[in-house]
């Protein structure tokens, strides 16, 4: 299974080159060793109107970053949210919606099973509300 990596300024300045010397997209991939469709989603989501540019297309490229939706860490407050509702027998479906809806927290009903089978590793009793 092959990892994923960012596109670095370095591979962007050779995609530009590659790209002005009119090598086709499967070339350029072949060229910088990832897949075709990683070439394809850099020129079409930091084309601009002048065309493919290095400078822009890494200003894009860091401004979705920037920008991307954070991961949600289980502070201690959430945790108490959490343990209080699987006490009152909500199923984690129940608590993911209901912290969507009144708190404005995403947190999968997944991730709340997870959190359950940790604590019942470590010897906790939540497992037992399900």
């Amino acid at each position: 299974m092959k990892t994923y990596k960012q596109l670095t300024y370095g591979l962007r300045c050779q995609i530009y080159a590659l790209k002005k010397i009119g090598l086709s997209q499967n070339k350029i991939a072949q060229q910088l060793k990832v897949s075709q469709s990683t070439i394809s989603r850099e020129l079409s989501r930091n084309t601009g109107k002048r065309g493919y540019r290095i400078k822009q297309a890494q200003s894009f490229a860091h401004h979705r970053r920037l920008h991307s939706r954070k991961a949600i860490k289980m502070t201690s407050s959430l945790i108490a949210l959490i343990n209080s509702k699987i006490r009152l027998e909500w199923s984690p479906e129940q608590i993911s919606g209901w912290l969507r809806e009144e708190h404005k927290v995403r947190i999968s009903h997944e991730t709340i099973y997870l959190y359950i089978w940790s604590d019942k590793k470590r010897g906790g009793q939540l497992f037992q509300y399900l």
